[in-house]
């Protein structure tokens, strides 16, 4: 895929904001000294984490030039470095791994989320969280317009760049074992967005990015304008006119044992 837009995944800023203030909230050490925010984006999440954690030093990681440039310009007071995540493990003075939407991208996620956890020391947190909702109408209908215009060639690996989660016994049994402490949750987010537009907006620069990416210009306007289309005849208006968005996310914690 191309590189990643900070400014227009900035756009929903409040929409992907609150699933990393929720798992913030739920965090059982309230002082680490030593965190990193893996898959750090164009440093919303870090800036909760600043805030969160004002004296604890803090390291943002991602792959995407674009994203760390614009993370080191809204979190001055913290370090990020570019690299891959498959690759990367934590230092032995990490207290606390943060991942506000980056596993769901991975083809290989439970063997790097599994080497993370075993990476840290004990008594160290790995706290995640997942977009779920491959199932949900925004995301089957990205792959039935994919599948039905002139284009289908060029698209057919694109509904393959994300797998869809295991269930919560799933994540249990791989990282429960290596743990003291072990949550799994789900949450329904749902956003009021203004219209059917926004829904493929907000998506364009994350989910919809695999489907968009190979086409020109006039092929994405296109690919949208039937996307938008067959989204209202599963989102229904709202008596005031908005259109609520259900967006399912899958959460963890685990302590190191």
């Amino acid at each position: 895929m191309s590189d990643w837009n900070p400014k227009d995944y900035l756009g929903f800023a409040a929409e992907r904001a609150q699933p990393a203030m929720d798992l913030i909230a739920r965090l059982p050490n309230r002082s680490p000294k030593n965190i990193t925010d893996l898959g750090c984006g164009p440093g919303n999440s870090a800036a909760l984490l600043r805030h969160a954690f004002a004296a604890a030093k803090l390291t943002g990681i991602d792959s995407s030039p674009a994203m760390i440039a614009a993370a080191r310009q809204a979190v001055p007071s913290a370090t990020f470095t570019e690299a891959e995540v498959a690759g990367w493990s934590p230092s032995p003075e990490t207290d606390l791994v943060f991942s506000n939407a980056l596993f769901q991208w991975l083809p290989d996620r439970d063997h790097v989320m599994k080497r993370i956890l075993q990476s840290l020391k004990n008594g160290a947190v790995f706290a995640l969280q997942m977009p779920d909702n491959l199932d949900e109408p925004s995301h089957r209908i990205m792959r039935e317009v994919a599948n039905s215009g002139s284009w289908r060639g060029r698209l057919s690996a694109a509904g393959e760049a994300r797998r869809g989660l295991g269930d919560e016994l799933h994540y249990h049994d791989l990282l429960a074992p290596l743990s003291q402490h072990f949550q799994i949750w789900r949450t329904t987010f749902v956003h009021a967005l203004e219209n059917h537009e926004a829904i493929a907006k907000m998506l364009s620069t994350t989910g919809l990015k695999p489907f968009l990416d190979p086409l020109a210009e006039t092929e994405r306007r296109e690919f949208l304008g039937s996307y938008v289309e067959r989204l209202t005849e599963h989102y229904p208006l709202a008596r005031d006119g908005r259109v609520l968005f259900r967006f399912p996310r899958l959460f963890i914690i685990a302590i190191r044992a």
